[in-house]
């Protein structure tokens, strides 16, 4: 029954995307992969410290045309009366000045920068998981090996192969921008787990593929995709951790599956939500 359910959601959301020369991907994060703080006490949904952990990737067919909507919307914010005084909307505040994003962006460019983002060809890919979950998996793994540490990055990693899991098998070549993560460079930590998805993938399905795969870490503000991912990332979060489902009611047409990991209800291997299934806030598990 698994394998079954499992074809036919790649089938359906790998299907509408036609081989190209060249594949633009932009990937963020919502929330954190903290379980312990620094005295072993577990602050998983308390202030500071989210309750999901979501990993999202965003795939841009025309990335300047997105460049070029996004730079013209915020030269027009900018220039409109109304946000005089806005210290978001202020050069030196280095917000919303300089980039979008959705969590410093004040309500009424939120909408604005919505409803840009809903008329563009943007494809929207989300791996989800319950840190509670990953709590459990970490007590019992120590339980076995006294010596294993829990690190923030394993749980990152782990969902970059499964949201790749499917999609780097069918273009040329594939340009991944990652957002900036800290100070260390992980560009040769996320090249390992990509390959490890594509060889998992090929193992599985007995499709093969060399295309080049080219990592670049960025800052949101070097990088239209990024502010982008950033809203359906926000909208996604705000469904997960606040039961608020408006906007992303806003960007579901661009939604082509979220997978909740957790969400074992029905199936043991989680739940996916795509344009068939929605994601609403009465599908998700109280």
């Amino acid at each position: 029954m698994r394998r079954a359910t499992e074809n036919e959601n790649m089938r359906e959301e790998t299907s509408k995307n036609i081989g190209t020369p060249k594949r633009y991907y932009f990937v963020d994060e919502a929330g954190d992969g903290v379980l312990f703080d620094r005295k072993g006490r577990v602050p998983i949904g308390k202030q500071g410290c989210s309750r999901f952990f979501i990993l999202g990737l965003l795939d841009v067919s025309n990335p300047k045309l997105l460049e070029q909507s996004l730079n013209e919307l915020r030269q027009r914010l900018l220039s409109d009366p109304y946000f005089h005084g806005v210290p978001s909307m202020h050069p030196d505040g280095k917000k919303t000045a300089r980039a979008f994003h959705a969590t410093d962006d004040i309500p009424e460019v939120r909408r604005d920068v919505f409803k840009m983002l809903s008329g563009l060809d943007l494809r929207f890919f989300a791996v989800v998981r319950d840190k509670w979950k990953v709590l459990d998996y970490v007590r019992q793994r120590n339980q076995t090996d006294a010596s294993y540490r829990y690190n923030p990055n394993e749980l990152y990693d782990y969902l970059v192969r499964n949201l790749f899991r499917d999609r780097l098998q069918r273009d040329d070549e594939y340009v991944i921008q990652f957002a900036k993560r800290g100070k260390s460079d992980r560009t040769a930590a996320l090249l390992k787990a990509l390959e490890s998805a594509r060889r998992r993938f090929a193992e599985r399905w007995g499709k093969t593929s060399n295309a080049p795969i080219k990592v670049i870490p960025c800052s949101s503000q070097e990088s239209a995709g990024l502010q982008a991912v950033d809203y359906f990332l926000w909208s996604l979060q705000r469904l997960y951790e606040r039961r608020e489902d408006r906007f992303l009611n806003l960007l579901w047409p661009a939604v082509r599956l979220v997978r909740d990991l957790d969400d074992t209800r029905t199936n043991k291997y989680g739940e996916y939500y795509t344009q068939k299934k929605p994601l609403s806030l009465a599908a998700l598990k109280p």
